[in-house]
């Protein structure tokens, strides 16, 4: 994202949309800067604020006259008074922030709007994960926080060591120039995303030591890491084998997604009930 410095007149409006901390007014030529190392490309400021096609010289000279009369002159706090942002053209591997980072965009590995993943949630459809596996969603990042691609290869490298089978249908498998060792493509590690979600699945037994795994490498991580864990229920729409597990690591549950019947039959009656707990 481009802030045209002959149209800002400095309100700072947009400092205060941008999730990631990235735009600051520059108090050298006082203008609003996007610094661009920061910025995950997520369009919110483009999109967030109105867009107003006001004379940027009149604005500036308006708010040093009320300046001398110890007046304020402020546009709302939610408009852009003189349409400064001007997006840029993205190309590789820049492209990969937007499409992780601004939920309007599509990704092109899996037609999925936002961070291009499904994940399990649409079990009951997709039969990613079967009866005896359990499916996990490694979310990395937040508003505020964002994740570079380098971290998600950390923790991607230890999942791959540990013989994890990593979801197809999934953005960060589709970068990865070798999915047995978990490595991603060289030339986005130093791109940096809002977020973005790994996914793998285990047999259930495996579930306590994927879950020690994945806590050990988030210690390195300079981010946030969500877990998230997927089963089948049984017959009776109930889950009494993972929740132990989660439930003796201190963990409390939360039935997060029932799906029943909703699209398409994929799996015979009644292993079309799943359960997914998640856990923070």
């Amino acid at each position: 994202m481009k802030i045209n410095q002959d149209k800002c007149v400095a309100c700072g409006n947009c400092t205060y949309v941008c999730p990631m901390g990235a735009i600051y007014i520059d108090p050298v030529v006082k203008r609003a800067t996007v610094n661009l190392h920061e910025c995950v490309e997520c369009y919110a400021c483009f999109n967030g604020l109105s867009q107003e096609h006001l004379n940027p010289t009149l604005i500036r000279t308006v708010r040093r006259i009320f300046q001398m009369l110890r007046l304020r002159f402020e546009p709302e706090p939610d408009v852009c008074p003189t349409a400064a942002f001007e997006p840029e053209e993205l190309t590789w591997p820049r492209v990969v922030r937007r499409a992780f980072s601004d939920p309007r965009v599509p990704h092109e590995s899996t037609g999925v709007e936002g961070r291009g993943t499904e994940e399990v949630k649409t079990n009951d459809i997709s039969g990613r994960v079967k009866v005896g596996e359990v499916g996990f969603t490694i979310e990395f990042g937040r508003p505020g926080v964002g994740v570079w691609m380098r971290e998600i290869q950390e923790m991607c490298w230890e999942l791959a060591k540990a013989g994890v089978s990593f979801e197809k249908k999934n953005p960060i498998t589709s970068l990865m120039s070798d999915v047995a060792t978990g490595t991603l493509r060289e030339d986005i590690l130093n791109e940096k995303v809002m977020s973005a979600i790994a996914e793998v699945k285990v047999p259930v037994e495996r579930t306590e030591e994927i879950i020690l795994l994945v806590r050990e490498v988030e210690k390195r991580l300079d981010t946030v890491v969500a877990l998230g864990v997927g089963t089948r229920c049984d017959a009776d729409g109930e889950e009494r084998v993972v929740a132990p597990i989660l439930e003796r690591l201190g963990y409390k549950l939360e039935r997060a997604k029932t799906n029943t019947g909703l699209g398409r039959i994929t799996n015979a009656a009644p292993e079309t009930v799943k359960l997914e707990v998640l856990s923070r």
